[in-house]
């Protein structure tokens, strides 16, 4: 009987075990895919010429995010009546994707804030600005330059 037992408990605790590590590698899998870039790296360059949003769709002194064709998240800001500039979407803390709000950007995960018309932190635990992204305004449309 005692073997039975050892057998049994050995077949369970090894059960518990796989199956642990089964859940763990889903959820890292899950929370490390390969499809972002690392916190704090450059994306693949946008196409030049690209349509990101209509300047009139910005209010001036702030920002909106937006999709490039490639699906790459970006925020487009406009810092002035006829300007823009546009930055990589993705946090530098730890990959989540900002959201304007009013003046800032704020990333949802962690509370980073970053100033939406430069991109520089304004409030941790980022450390570093988010990626500009080279823009112009082209026929009233922001476009990647």
């Amino acid at each position: 009987m005692t073997a039975e037992l050892h057998s049994r408990r050995t077949v369970l605790t090894t059960g518990a075990a796989v199956a642990g590590a089964a859940v763990g590698a889903v959820a890292l899998s899950a929370c490390s895919s390969g499809d972002s870039p690392k916190p704090g790296t450059a994306q693949a360059p946008i196409a030049a010429g690209t349509p990101l949003v209509a300047l009139a769709d910005v209010p001036v002194g702030q920002a909106k995010a937006a999709k490039a064709p490639d699906g790459t998240d970006v925020i487009v800001s406009r810092p002035s009546e006829s300007a823009a500039a546009a930055f990589s979407a993705i946090c530098t803390h730890q990959g989540c994707t900002v959201a304007p709000k009013g003046a800032d950007l704020v990333c949802p995960c962690h509370g980073s804030v970053f100033n939406a018309l430069t991109g520089e932190v304004k409030q941790g635990p980022a450390s570093k600005p988010l990626p500009s992204v080279p823009v112009k305004v082209e026929n009233g449309k922001v476009v990647t330059g």
